[in-house]
């Protein structure tokens, strides 16, 4: 999911439910307020485009706005929890075994959440690990079903971790 589709109206909705004082809440609309872009290609350049959505990646506020912006992403499941993630916009989601029958519901919720907040999840960029024990218990384990347009992968980097299928380093 990305930065910059995020509506401003709903992540200020999201923003005036927090306990925040109402001078920190002014300070952000009128930052987000009035913004506009043009492209500039050779001798041309566009007219000035409002922008009614987006945060700026890289920005002080990205990171906090992007959190404000997934606070109400919640799992569907009990025993599930979301993780978001925002120095790289990505939420991971962790589903325990006796959950594992929740995985394409789970999937379907952050769908659904996305669109309803005009963000975009990229089945294609998606992707699943599963953590065992096995090879240390030396237990056959029966691996669930492929979930659709999800790459199954032996190993992941979250925030320069390196989590494998069976073990975590880090650098």
């Amino acid at each position: 999911m990305a930065f910059d589709t995020v509506r401003h109206a709903t992540l200020f909705q999201k923003f005036a439910q927090l306990d925040i004082p109402d001078a920190v809440y002014n300070w952000l609309a009128d930052y987000f307020t009035c913004h506009s872009h043009c492209t500039r290609y050779g001798c041309s350049t566009s007219s000035l485009y409002r922008i009614s959505a987006s945060i700026v990646q890289g920005s002080a506020i990205g990171p906090v706005s992007y959190v404000v912006s997934a606070s109400d992403l919640i799992a569907v499941t009990l025993g599930n929890e979301p993780c978001k993630t925002a120095s790289i916009n990505d939420t991971d989601v962790s589903i325990s075994a006796a959950n594992e029958r929740s995985r394409s519901s789970e999937l379907a919720h952050i769908q659904h959440w996305a669109k309803i907040n005009n963000l975009l999840l990229n089945r294609h960029k998606s992707k699943e690990i599963i953590l065992t024990l096995s090879r240390r218990t030396k237990r056959a384990i029966n691996l669930p079903s492929w979930l659709p347009g999800v790459e199954r992968v032996t190993s992941l980097k979250i925030l320069g971790v390196t989590i494998t299928d069976n073990e975590t380093s880090y650098p």
